[in-house]
């Protein structure tokens, strides 16, 4: 994928250094960033659990994704030591952080916590 453009579906918006930081501000309510890449098998086990949460959600929480590989100042930026790492933003701002591939009970409740 370029790193110069947005990509989305109806849930996930993949996310470069140009327009993270439009996209998030653009996005209301709950948004989880999740830091991956693609040699990362956590990532690939995680990245259908992260979109049926999003999809479950109707639209209360978005998916965004960044590969850390096309985006390093990014992962610099929010300190992504390990991936995957999902980064839970609201109004903008991180509230919360989970590292590693996280059950999907335990995602939704750092969720719910969150809205």
């Amino acid at each position: 994928m370029s790193t110069t453009r947005q990509q989305e579906t109806a849930e996930t918006i993949h996310l470069t250094e140009r327009t993270f930081d439009e996209a998030l501000v653009a996005a209301p309510g709950l948004v989880m960033v999740d830091f991956w890449a693609e040699w990362c098998a956590p990532c690939r086990a995680i990245a259908p659990v992260l979109e049926q949460i999003a999809e479950a959600s109707n639209g209360g929480v978005r998916l965004m994704k960044v590969n850390v590989d096309e985006n390093h100042g990014l992962a610099v930026r929010y300190a992504i030591h390990s991936i995957p790492t999902i980064l839970v933003f609201k109004d903008g701002a991180v509230v919360d952080r989970i590292v590693g591939a996280a059950p999907r009970a335990a995602i939704e409740s750092v969720l719910s916590a969150r809205a």
